[in-house]
């Protein structure tokens, strides 16, 4: 019978790896999979780019409430990521 879980690799550099490394090769080195450290610097990034990005030359607000909005959605999911990874499985 399958198991219902799947399985993940952790390396030491703290990228999880979901290959097989008879079938990609360089992930034997660290080069497959994906790492949560840069996802989370990127979601800040791009959270705080959409809020400078209110800063312009248009008239209307519709675009602010759109970018801040996003900006919020973005920090709310990097903050639950926070939190549930901080919790005790």
């Amino acid at each position: 019978m399958a198991a219902t879980e799947l399985e993940t690799t952790h390396s030491d550099s703290g990228v999880l790896t979901h290959v097989d490394t008879a079938e990609v090769p360089s992930a034997a080195w660290g080069w497959s999979g994906e790492s949560r450290r840069t996802f989370r610097a990127a979601g800040w990034v791009v959270a705080v780019i959409l809020v400078a990005m209110t800063v312009g030359n248009h008239k209307g607000r519709v675009e602010d409430v759109f970018l801040v909005g996003f900006a919020l959605a973005i920090v709310g999911i990097l903050i639950r990521d926070t939190v549930l990874r901080r919790k005790p499985r």
